[in-house]
């Protein structure tokens, strides 16, 4: 989930609220930034606010249609008269929540846009005999389905989109944890990944270290 939100306060309260929920969360202030992470990375949704500094949350919904991103777009803001709506969906957002809202609404509409047909979903991830099904949030190792912890099924997560490529310690600490200070103490990143190798044991993948800078899985 990618949520672009420039008030600092708001936008830590939805990525609490939705790790909370689950969800692998990266957040940031402002439009320019917002886009360059849709460059690189693929979102199952994207929250974003319509007014944001350096590109405007409409002119990156533009952009983003343009460029033939069809990423679920889910568009925050204040202005709620029906001419800035036909707007907002007009420009190529696919829901529109005017603030103040209901968080409960908020993720009720993000439900609905993962619901939409396979092509606006993010498929299913694949390495070795491991297999990551974004939508319905389930992992199967050898055609088997492991229990797996919130945090093991974050950190998993965010591994296996970034793969073959590294995820740096300090992204695994924002996506899965809410205060990112958290997850440095006591060695505790390195303890949930001793516990994922264990569950992944056999099925055909490998958690490296890569050293001072993080970590990636990769076919054995």
């Amino acid at each position: 989930m990618l949520v672009a939100e420039d008030d600092e306060g708001l936008g830590e309260v939805l990525a609490r609220g939705l790790r909370e929920q689950g969800y692998v969360v990266d957040l940031v202030p402002d439009g320019e930034a917002a886009a360059a992470y849709l460059r690189f990375y693929q979102y199952e949704v994207a929250v974003v606010d319509w007014r944001m500094p350096r590109l405007s949350g409409l002119d990156l919904v533009q952009k983003l249609r343009r460029n033939g991103t069809a990423t679920p777009v889910l568009m925050l803001t204040a202005r709620d008269t029906p001419a800035d709506r036909i707007a907002g969906l007009d420009a190529g957002a696919d829901d529109y929540l005017v603030k103040p809202f209901d968080f409960g609404e908020l993720l009720a509409r993000i439900r609905a846009l993962q619901r939409r047909p396979p092509v606006s979903q993010a498929p299913r991830i694949k390495i070795g005999e491991v297999e990551f099904d974004p939508a319905a949030r389930e992992v199967l190792v050898r055609g088997e389905r492991p229990a797996f912890t919130s945090t093991e099924l974050g950190i998993l997560e965010i591994l296996m989109r970034r793969s073959p490529g590294v995820a740096d310690r300090r992204s695994i600490a924002q996506h899965v944890w809410d205060n990112e200070a958290d997850a440095f103490g006591s060695n505790t990143i390195d303890v949930h990944l001793a516990r994922l190798r264990s569950k992944l044991a056999g099925a055909g993948v490998r958690i490296e270290t890569v050293r001072g800078v993080g970590y990636r899985i990769i076919p054995a």
